[in-house]
């Protein structure tokens, strides 16, 4: 098995268990998921603009960015047709369902920021899955009348 073969987004996914999760929050708080959404709105940096506002960066928006790059990856990987493609799509299923089952079940993860990742894991695995068969299609030669 290739290193292709494993999905990016699951790194995405590790990112955000790693900063929300396992960010020392003492848990002193009933509601995780107002713990979590306080952390991801933390500011890592800001930057003064000329009209005067300041533009602020916070956690969330870093685990948005890195869930956009690697999809991005992602569904350039799904033009390639071999077996290692077909590992992929089935672990970034995996991927998608174990985030659903977390969404779900863990309060950390109730969080707009967590909702838009798993956005992006359903649209790498329907993406993922239509390309492949449309690459696929293309390369052995059916349908081949509708183009």
């Amino acid at each position: 098995m290739s290193l292709r073969a494993i999905p990016l987004t699951f790194l995405a996914f590790v990112l955000y268990n790693v900063i929300v999760l396992f960010s020392g929050s003492s848990g002193a708080e009933a509601d995780g998921a107002a713990a979590a959404r306080a952390l991801l709105a933390t500011e890592i940096f800001s930057v003064p603009m000329i009209s005067g506002a300041r533009w602020a960066f916070t956690w969330g928006d870093l685990i948005l960015i890195v869930v956009l790059l690697v999809l991005f990856i992602e569904i350039l990987k799904a033009t390639y047709t071999s077996t290692s493609s077909l590992v992929d799509h089935g672990l970034s299923m995996l991927v998608f369902i174990a985030a659903l089952v977390e969404f779900i079940v863990v309060p950390q993860a109730a969080t707009s920021v967590f909702f838009l990742l798993l956005v992006a894991l359903l649209i790498d695995v329907i993406a993922g899955f239509t390309i492949g068969i449309r690459v696929a299609k293309r390369d052995i030669g059916f349908g081949s009348g509708d183009q």
